[in-house]
């Protein structure tokens, strides 16, 4: 994945809270996704009797560690470090940054799944734990949306547990795909699908709601070296290559329900799912990203 090095990068887009405030403030409204873990890790803890302490990175809270690694730049440094996309190219924050442009761009142009005007909705990168319009939460639930404020959190460590402890590849195209998810459930909230994300089970509401997201985001997938960016009209994604569309199904495929519950209690009970199996996942993906539909994306019918 190569992004347009000449872009100019919208930080705003970004909100940088790593190492910063903590404590709890209960909240109201839904948190979703993890998009491609989020909730999963937790309901593992009660549903299969797993410490969410071991899915951690390694049990550690160094905030260095979990902030972006050597190629990241320091926190609340982005609108400083990140201003084009050859910063994207080189600077796995801004890297991030980009993506959420990009996809950001993408459902502005689009719309919504209902035909109402988008909302922009920033990401908010934290670092262990943070508060949100949801109540508190921690880096063990990995990426989610939350409804009540409108914004997606990520611990950017969550991308090294994503290859360490879920056995993906990783990659670039990877994160870009958890990213997208999250965004998936934005126009969820927006179309007011959301509210039919609920239950557990292979046929459950939250599988369903789960795998749209997937679709949503294998649709942006679909667009992205297309899609113009607001400041210079051209395409911020460059290029995207079947290497790369094969590192998102894999990142799909390791966090899949089933996969999970092997790995973490040596059987796979579909009564307790809640994002679907990793076949379907890959399945909804692929689903979006060759019609580049928004249509094509109705898990519920």
């Amino acid at each position: 994945m190569q992004f347009d090095d000449d872009a100019a990068l919208d930080t705003s887009e970004v909100q940088d809270n790593r190492g910063g405030a903590r404590g709890g403030i209960p909240g109201g409204g839904k948190t979703v996704g993890g998009g491609v873990v989020g909730l999963l890790v937790v309901i593992a803890s009660v549903v299969f009797g797993v410490d969410p302490g071991l899915l951690s990175s390694g049990g550690t809270s160094d905030s260095a560690a979990r902030s972006g690694g050597s190629q990241g730049v320091a926190p609340g440094d982005l609108a400083a470090n990140c201003r084009t996309g050859a910063d994207a190219n080189k600077k796995d924050d801004c890297r991030i940054v980009a993506v959420v442009d990009s996809v950001q761009a993408f459902w502005k142009q689009t719309e919504t799944a209902a035909g109402k005007s988008y909302t922009q909705a920033p990401t908010l990168l934290f670092t262990d734990r943070v508060n949100t319009g949801c109540g508190e939460a921690t880096s063990e639930v990995g990426p989610f949306y939350c409804s009540a404020d409108d914004k997606v959190y990520l611990d950017l460590g969550f991308f090294d547990e994503l290859t360490g402890k879920f056995g993906a590849k990783g990659g670039p195209f990877a994160e870009a795909y958890v990213i997208a998810h999250e965004y998936g459930h934005h126009i969820q909230d927006l179309s007011g699908t959301i509210s039919r994300g609920s239950g557990q089970g292979e046929n459950s509401g939250s599988v369903k709601l789960e795998l749209q997201a997937d679709c949503y985001a294998g649709v942006w997938t679909h667009h992205a070296t297309t899609t113009p960016d607001p400041a210079s009209g051209k395409p911020l994604i460059t290029d995207l290559t079947r290497a790369d569309i094969t590192v998102g199904l894999d990142a799909a495929a390791a966090v899949g329900d089933d996969r999970i519950q092997q790995k973490y209690q040596g059987k796979v009970t579909p009564d307790t799912w809640t994002h679907g199996s990793s076949a379907q996942r890959q399945q909804w993906f692929t689903k979006g990203y060759t019609s580049g539909a928004v249509s094509a994306c109705d898990t519920f019918a």
